[in-house]
C-alpha cells in the first residue's frame, strides 16, 4: 500500500495570490468576476470565476433497487435532460441533508428512511464555484409535493434499475454531471455485497471543510492525502 501525502503550503512566494478583482455581472443564481492572479514563476494571468451556491441531489433508490430519474428542461442547452432530484441550498442557513430532503418531496414528492453522504462534487472547478453533495436514500414513501411552477411543472419522473441507469450513462443517455456521479458512485457502493453505513458518511455528516468548496485566504496547499491500496492492479 503506498501513500500520496498531501502536498505542503507551497505559497509562500506568493503564487495563486488575488492581486485584484473586477466583478462584473450579479444575477439571481450566478454572480461573474475577473481576478487578476499571480502565477508561479512570475507573472499575473486573469481569471474569470463564475460563483455560485452549493446545491443537493438525491440518488433515491426503492425496495426494488429502481433510481428514481426526472426529466427536466434546461435552457442552456434547450432540451430536457435525465436527472436525479436535486436543487440549491438556497433558503438561509439550511443543512444540506435537510436542503435534500426538501428537494425530494419538491421534485418527486417522496420522503426517504435512510440517508447518507455519497459523494461531494466541484462540479466545474475551472471557472465555477458550485459544489454538489449527493446524497443516497432508501426507505422511499410517498409525500404530498407542493404545486409546481416553471421547468418544475413540465418534469416527468420514472423509476429505473440502477444497472439500467448505469448503461444509459454509459451510451450517453444520461450526460447531466451530477447524475452520472452519483449514479455511478451508487453502483460501486452497492455491488459486491458492500454495508453502506461502513462505506459512506452518514447523511448530517457536516458539510464545512471540503476540497469542493471554495478555500479561505489562507495558504492553497496540496490536495488531500491519497493511498493507493494496489487492488486495482
Amino acid at each position: 500500500m503506498t501513500t500520496f501525502a498531501a502536498g505542503p503550503h507551497r505559497d509562500a512566494d506568493g503564487r495563486f495570490a488575488v492581486l485584484g478583482s473586477v466583478r462584473h455581472f450579479d444575477g439571481a443564481i450566478v454572480s461573474v468576476r475577473v481576478d487578476t492572479v499571480a502565477m508561479p514563476g512570475g507573472g499575473t494571468a486573469q481569471r474569470e470565476v463564475v460563483e455560485h451556491m452549493r446545491a443537493v441531489a438525491v440518488v433515491a433508490l426503492d425496495a426494488d433497487g429502481r433510481v428514481v430519474l426526472i426529466e427536466q428542461y434546461r435552457h442552456p442547452l434547450r432540451r430536457r435532460l435525465w436527472e436525479i432530484p436535486a436543487g440549491l441550498m438556497d433558503i438561509g442557513e439550511e443543512a444540506p441533508l435537510a436542503a435534500a430532503r426538501r428537494e425530494l418531496v419538491e421534485e418527486v414528492g417522496l420522503t426517504a428512511e435512510n440517508w447518507s453522504v455519497l459523494i461531494d462534487v466541484a462540479s466545474s472547478p475551472g471557472f465555477c464555484t458550485e459544489a454538489v453533495r449527493v446524497f443516497l436514500a432508501t426507505g422511499l414513501t410517498d409525500a404530498p409535493a407542493p404545486d409546481a411552477v416553471d421547468e418544475e411543472a413540465d418534469l416527468r419522473q420514472i423509476r429505473l434499475p440502477l444497472t439500467d441507469a448505469v448503461a444509459a450513462v454509459m451510451r450517453g443517455d444520461i450526460v447531466n454531471g451530477t447524475a452520472v456521479a452519483g449514479l455511478l458512485a451508487a453502483s460501486r457502493v452497492l455491488g459486491g455485497g458492500r454495508d453502506v453505513a461502513a462505506v459512506l458518511r452518514p447523511g448530517d455528516d457536516p458539510w464545512t471543510d471540503s476540497p469542493a468548496l471554495v478555500a479561505g485566504p489562507g495558504p492553497v496547499g496540496g490536495a488531500p492525502a491519497l493511498t493507493d491500496s494496489g487492488q486495482g492492479r
